[in-house]
């Protein structure tokens, strides 16, 4: 029979990663401490030190945030067609 995979909270995931940068703690205790593998706090302290940096970015409006004017407008036509076809089917 399989194991049971627990997830964990990215509040317990970035906790864990953090003690295992500190360096406070024998991996092995942190690894009973959170009931992961050791690992897998590699891999989270990994993931952190990868992505960490980008939370302190400037994040910039992209242009492509917005729809542009042609999807609004074919958005705009198949609305159209769809209240036509119901007024038609309605009687109206």
């Amino acid at each position: 029979m399989g194991r049971i995979r627990r997830q964990h909270s990215g509040k317990t995931k970035l906790e864990a990663a953090i003690a295992m940068i500190s360096g406070k703690y024998p991996v092995a205790e942190l690894a009973q401490r959170y009931s992961v593998h050791p690992g897998q706090l590699q891999r989270w302290k990994a993931e952190l030190l990868e992505k960490g940096v980008g939370v302190f970015e400037y994040r910039r409006k992209k242009p492509n945030d917005h729809p542009s004017i042609e999807d609004l407008q074919r958005k705009i036509g198949e609305l159209t067609m769809d209240i036509d076809f119901l007024k038609k089917v309605l009687g109206r």
